[in-house]
């Protein structure tokens, strides 16, 4: 688990570099990008079938990659039990910029190590 953060955090602008930094391994951010693209592809299956039932599927899918990542991975306490909003608004920022290729200045920012 990770030391020396603030223990609450007032804005998002605070909590950015401490959700980075709670994803430090790549194997917790590719299980959280399965989840996050499987969260996006039912949703998208959902709205086109109009099978609005397919959307209680949407946290399942979200949830079970991340929270393994996070116990069995980077062996910390996911952030979505203490700031549930900001922690399901980070993921997708995480998730867009990493499709996007934008993730890693984000990552260094925070003070997260990358490879090359």
């Amino acid at each position: 688990m990770t030391t020396n953060r603030p223990k609450e955090h007032k804005s998002f602008d605070s909590f950015w570099p401490f959700y980075l930094q709670e994803h430090a391994k790549p194997a917790t951010r590719n299980l959280h990008y399965i989840g996050t693209s499987l969260v996006v592809l039912i949703g998208i299956y959902a709205v086109v079938t109009a099978n609005w039932m397919l959307l209680l599927a949407m946290p399942l899918a979200g949830y079970f990659f991340a929270w393994i990542a996070h116990w069995r991975v980077e062996k910390n306490r996911p952030a979505t039990f203490t700031y549930p909003l900001w922690s399901l608004i980070a993921d997708f920022k995480m998730w867009s910029l990493w499709i996007t290729g934008r993730l890693k200045p984000e990552l260094e920012k925070a003070g997260v190590e990358t490879e090359g």
